[in-house]
């Protein structure tokens, strides 16, 4: 396969790689050939998970590392942890997100500051953290996962939709600030995506219809389908293309919900 379409020699970070999205990003990345250090929380799934990729691809690297990035220590100690490594970061994914779904006047001031803190000041933080590493290698790529919510009004509460908007300013922020340091950064708003997070919702046969009646591809996503658009990102093959945000939707946005 052409170099352009690989990954071969190149190291990505993922956070929130244990389930879900991130888990389907860390094997689409390993598949093209990078080596995959996966962070999140739980230690046993993440342990479980790289052993996966290690197995389903052949010549893998999966290395992880258990950390809360919302914590400002823990995000140090996984740089740290970087640098013990001492491998040519040359990928950061910042997939890590959370949502409290409750209308606006019945949030609380901590309910603000945890959306935020996790969605927005984390990924920021853990951007910073990166670009010495990234900068170093001279031709990277930070993919950030913000959501349709970012772009029209959802049912997904006002502070998900809130910090996702700012997930994709920042990316566009970015893109332009460190595109000097050869580091392109790009965004991906996904619509309902077949995950954990999301099986809640999507176990209402009402509001499943409605989902479905406002996709016009009549189905739910799979988190494979939103790592096919991180990789195209981190391609060689991608390297005229910086602060954009492609919509993995089904859709969605032509309609609005």
């Amino acid at each position: 396969m052409n170099s352009r379409w690989r990954l071969q020699g190149q190291t990505a970070l993922i956070t929130g790689a244990s389930a879900g999205i991130g888990r389907a990003v860390a094997h689409e990345l390993a598949m093209l050939g990078a080596e995959v250090l996966m962070v999140a929380r739980d230690a046993v799934a993440l342990e479980g998970a790289a052993a996966e990729i290690m197995e389903d691809h052949d010549g893998a690297v999966a290395r992880y590392f258990a950390a809360d990035i919302a914590d400002a220590e823990q995000r140090q100690e996984i740089f740290d942890w970087i640098r013990d490594l001492d491998v040519p970061l040359s990928i950061l994914v910042n997939n890590v997100g959370t949502n409290i779904r409750r209308p606006t006047l019945e949030l609380s001031e901590d309910d603000f500051s945890q959306i935020l803190n996790t969605n927005v000041h984390a990924l920021f933080e853990m951007s910073r953290l990166a670009h010495p590493f990234l900068k170093e290698h001279g031709s990277a790529s930070i993919v950030n996962i913000g959501s349709v919510s970012g772009l029209t009004h959802v049912r997904t509460g006002p502070l998900y939709g809130l910090s996702k908007a700012a997930v994709h300013q920042l990316s566009r922020n970015l893109a332009c600030e460190w595109a000097q340091d050869g580091i392109r950064v790009n965004a991906i708003a996904p619509w309902y995506i077949r995950t954990r997070r999301t099986s809640n919702a999507l176990s209402n046969p009402e509001y499943f219809e409605e989902v479905l009646a406002r996709t016009p591809m009549k189905r739910i996503g799979e988190p494979e389908e939103v790592a096919a658009a991180v990789a195209f990102f981190c391609l060689p093959a991608a390297s005229y293309i910086t602060g954009e945000c492609i919509a993995v939707d089904g859709g969605f946005l032509q309609y609005g919900f």
